[in-house]
Formats: structure tokens, sequence, C-alpha cells
């Protein structure tokens, strides 16, 4: 076997070959290129495989071997990371040289897109076992929509393929295709192609830049997974920016998220703010490209399967975001998918959306009551039961979470204008544009609210009623839950100012004070617009304390203020942590939530 300029790769055999590609002049001489790794047996082919040592020179492949072989074949190169060589490695001109030649390749077996599906086996002797996968490929090319986005579907089931048939396709198949199918439940993660190979980091995030970060790394008490913490903190608050994405994604930020990424691993709260930051991005068409170029889309599909909660609904949003092929909404920061997080035949017949309240989070505020008997703890227990309980009950909800910052406390204020964002008023425009960009009032609509969230709901409406492109959101709202939601104030904010000093309370916890005006006026508008759209109203209160601090007990919302005074009102034997949190599936807190939710959207669950 001659160990010259050319590789020829078949479906029989990958071996060296001694004469010129095609269309080169004179053949060019290349010195210990590589050395001899054995063969392996993939799919019943025999491979003989090289790993690639180093280049005197650049390196032609030939084509005509491929296409001899009438397009059952591709090339796959890998290069040896650098450290596990010990050597100086490949060099960039010769992995410049590769990489047009691999294109090449690609190029040259795409062809058979141009041709008409009628046409496609008459020019192509495709054996039967591979005819499916080419006809699938064709189709998910399709000019009608319809007929693409069922050709992945179809892709997406395909769990007994050879492993070369998933490479050849991941290889393939084109950036709405992949996406669709990292959006397919169940989906093999073969048939997404590996993320590029990332340059080795030296010191983490310090790469950043910035002159306070000197300073930040000389500080060896700050652990450096906490300084990264921050800095994804900060990055991810930029994501929010229409401006800065472009210069983050200009400047390698996917790449060195994804290095972070790897990196840090055992970290789920930085892995989740650098798919919070993704999911940013991709609210940008023209930034997709270079989401999928730099191997996200793989990642984010094998995060759709983590068995955590809030990692799989960050993927869920992103890629959500990506989808523009199915989806036309838009989910911005803050707003999170809990069902259908894949693609879906079943059509979509109305919205339920949660808003947790002061100190709460799209998903820790609706798990499951924890039980402190752990033996005795149910087989069943869900992390978030409106995404496992409710989306299993009613299939045919789209269901929503919408996470915001919440505090009791100014002690550690950072930014004057943090105050006005605080206020109901700003947060319940704030939401309101982000729940209509994401569809919201586009059909049929139950609220579900907790706490200070309610509040956030009533202010929502009475804002969408005033405006006359938000109309709709109003029209379609057929009910309101509310858990423990203080319409006449909370003690919490009593306990505060009495401690003011100490405490610093919040914008929050001043708007929740007992019987402030600003409330009181929200309430009255609130029940006359109640009474006007007819809407039903299904309250639940607390009649236990909730620890505050290790000392302090006391009722964080009383009945009184939890009785709006309209529909149906329900006292539990509950603290106001455990008001929204079911003990099973089958206690009563969750069945009369879930009536109420069938029964508000009835007529549109029956269709």
């Amino acid at each position: 076997m001659s160990l010259t300029a050319r590789w020829i790769c078949s479906s029989r055999a990958l071996a060296w070959a001694g004469s010129a590609t095609k269309g080169y002049n004179r053949s060019r001489r290349v010195r210990k290129i590589g050395k001899y790794a054995g063969p392996v047996i993939v799919g019943g082919c025999i491979f003989i495989t090289y790993e690639i040592l180093a280049l005197g020179e650049n390196v032609t492949l030939d084509t005509q071997a491929v296409e001899q072989e009438k397009l059952k074949s591709y090339i796959y190169v890998y290069t040896i990371p650098l450290e596990q060589q010990g050597l100086e490695g490949i060099t960039s001109k010769a992995r410049k040289e590769l990489q047009r030649a691999v294109k090449r390749l690609v190029q040259a077996t795409a062809e058979m897109f141009s041709w008409p599906l009628d046409e496609q086996y008459m020019r192509l002797d495709v054996e039967d076992h591979e005819s499916g996968l080419w006809l699938l490929l064709k189709r998910t090319q399709s000019a009608v929509k319809p007929a693409r986005v069922q050709a992945v579907q179809e892709l997406a089931k395909k769990h007994h393929w050879h492993d070369y048939q998933y490479r050849t396709l991941a290889q393939a198949c084109d950036q709405k295709t992949s996406i669709g199918l990292a959006r397919s439940q169940d989906v093999d993660l073969r048939f997404f192609l590996r993320p590029p190979l990332q340059k080795v980091i030296e010191g983490g995030l310090w790469c950043f830049g910035g002159n306070g970060l000197p300073y930040a790394q000389s500080l060896s008490s700050v652990p450096s997974e906490k300084v990264e913490s921050f800095c994804l903190q900060a990055l991810a608050k930029h994501s929010k920016v229409p401006s800065h994405c472009d210069k983050i994604v200009m400047n390698g930020g996917l790449q060195l998220l994804q290095k972070i990424y790897q990196l840090r691993h055992d970290s789920q709260k930085i892995q989740r703010n650098i798919i919070r930051t993704i999911g940013n991005l991709a609210l940008h068409e023209h930034l997709h490209s270079a989401i999928a170029q730099s191997g996200w889309i793989g990642i984010l599909a094998e995060v759709m399967k983590s068995p955590h909660v809030i990692q799989a609904s960050h993927a869920a949003r992103a890629l959500a975001n990506l989808d523009r092929e199915t989806v036309e909404e838009k989910y911005e920061d803050g707003i999170y998918i809990l069902h259908p997080q894949f693609r879906t035949s079943q059509p979509i017949k109305a919205d339920v959306l949660f808003i947790h309240g002061l100190l709460g989070a799209a998903f820790k505020t609706w798990r499951q009551k924890d039980h402190s008997d752990m033996e005795n703890k149910d087989t069943n227990y869900t992390e978030c039961w409106p995404k496992t309980w409710l989306a299993a009950d009613c299939p045919r909800l789209r269901i929503l979470s919408v996470e915001y910052d919440s505090h009791l406390s100014d002690w550690r204020s950072k930014c004057p204008m943090e105050n006005e964002r605080k206020s109901l008023a700003y947060r319940g425009r704030e939401l309101l544009t982000k729940l209509k960009a994401a569809g919201v009032g586009d059909r049929p609509v139950v609220w579900v609210a907790h706490s200070m969230g309610g509040l956030l709901v009533k202010k929502m409406l009475l804002d969408a009623s005033e405006d006359p492109e938000m109309r709709s959101v109003v029209q379609n709202t057929q009910g309101i839950v509310f858990y423990s939601v203080p319409h006449s104030g909370s003690r919490l904010a009593e306990y505060s100012v009495g401690a003011r000093f100490l405490l610093f309370p919040s914008v929050e916890v001043k708007e929740l004070s007992k019987d402030s005006p600003a409330l009181r006026e929200l309430n009255n508008n609130f029940t006359k617009f109640i009474r006007e759209h007819e809407v039903n109203i299904l309250s639940f209160g607390e009649m236990l304390p909730t620890y505050i601090g290790s000392m302090i007990k006391l009722h964080v919302v009383p009945l009184n203020s939890a009785d709006l005074g309209i529909g149906d009102f329900i006292p539990l034997d509950v603290n106001h942590l455990n008001i929204c949190k079911p003990g099973s599936r089958d206690s009563f807190l969750y069945q009369r939530s879930l009536k109420f939710i069938k029964d508000a959207l009835a007529k549109e669950l029956k269709r």
C-alpha cells in the first residue's frame, strides 16, 4: 500500500492509494503522514484507519472513488487532540486543505437533492437498505412545509439504523432538519455532528477580559467556579440586549460558552446560565446559523433528555426559539415551556400560565410538597407538577411558567434603576410584552398564580384591557386560580417595615403593605373588571403559619386578604409555601385545581 497523496473512501474500505487526484497537474508527496491504526468494522464494512501525526505539505482527496460508489459513502476526518499527540500536531494549512476536500465531497454527493424524486433512483444505483435514508433526506428539503415536517418526524423514529447511516445523515441534513430532530422526543443523538474541537482555555472564564478580572483573580479566597458563575450571570443579562448579542457572537462567545459548558459539566448552575444565554441569542434569527455551526444543536438535544427539569426546560426554550419551521412564537428570557417541549402533531387548544410569588421561581414554586419521611415518599414525586401531572391530564394544553427576580430586602441594592423595575407597574408591563411575544392571547388561557404573582396577573389584565393591541389577552382569559394572593396586603410587609433599619424592605415588600392605597385601588378595579368580563375565579387560603427566618412565625397572607370575594374560596391546612404544592397527584389541592382548569376550558378541550 503506497503512502502518497490521496485518500480513497468507499463503503468497502478506506485506504491510501497511489495516484494524484483528477484535475491536479502533479502529485504532492507527503512525508511521515501517518501510521496504521488497524481495521475497524462498522455496519459490516471494514475501514482501514490511520491516525494523522504530521504533514509536511498539503493533502488532496480524490472524489472519484465516492462518485464511482454512487454516493454510498462519506469521508469522516477526525484529528487527534494536540495534548494526546505529544507532537506539534496537524498544521493549520493542512487542516484547511482537508476541510476544503471534504466540502467538495459533500457538495458532490449533495447534487442528488437537485433531482426530482421520480428520477432519483433511476440515476443512482441505491441498495434497498439505503433507499429509505435518502428518500427521507430528500423529503426534508421539500418545497412543501407539511412534507418537510412529516419527513423529520419519520426520521426521528429511526432507532435501528447502522451507525454509519446516522453519521451520513448528520453530515448531509440541513440546519432546519437538525433543529427539527433535536425537538423530536426520544431522538437518537447520533443524528447530530460532534461539536468542533475547542482550543484549551487557560484560567477558565478569565479570558473574558476586563480591568477588574486581574484583581479578582488575585483573590485566591474566591473559588474560580464562583467567579465564573458571576461572569455568566452578567453575560446572560447582556444577552437580553439585541445589540450585545451580535457582539457576543462576533467575539467568539458561542465557542467560549461551549468550552466552559464542557469544563463545568458537574455544575448545574453554570450550565443553566450558559443554556439560558443560548436561548436569548436564539431569539435573533440572523444568529441561528452561527449557533448551529458552532455545534449547539446536538448539545441542546442531549440536554433535552436531562432528568433535571430546569436544564431540560432551558434547552426546550432555546430550541423552540431556533425552530422557525413549526414555532411562530418567541420565548423571551424568563418565559419557559413546560409542555409540550417537543414537536407534536396534536393541536394545542388552550394555554395555562403559572406565575410565582415573592422569592419564588418558575420551577421550584410548583414542585410537589416535600415529605419529611423520605422512606414513605411517593415514588411518583415530581419536581414540577404542571410539567408532569397537568401535562398528562390535559395533553392538549400549552403550559408556560414565568420567572422574574424578587427580593425581601434592598440591603444589597446595586442600581437605583432597579427600584422602578421591581414595581408592580413595571413588572406587569414587561411580563405582558413577553407573554404577547409568546403568543399568549391567541387562544383561551387560564392563569395560575401564587402570592405576589396574583397581583401581577391582576395588573397585567387591567393594563391589557386598556391597550387595543393586548385586548385578545383579556378576551381569551377564561379563568384564574389564586393561591394565597394578598389582595388587601400581607403581614410580611408589616414585619419588614417594623425592622426596616435591619432589612431595608424591597419595593415588592413595600407594595404589599396591608390596606395600602395602591393595593386597594388595584383590587377595586380588578373586581369591577371580573364582573364585566365574567371570568371564573378559584382562590385558596392558608390556615397554618409560616416560619420567617428561624425565630418568627406568622400567617403571611391572612384569610380575609386571600378571599377576593368573587368565585369559590377554599381555606386549607397548609402554610404559605405549601399552598401551591400538592402532596400527591390524588390530593384535594391538585384535583380541585385540575377540575377548575378543565371546567374553564371545557369547550376548547372537547373540540
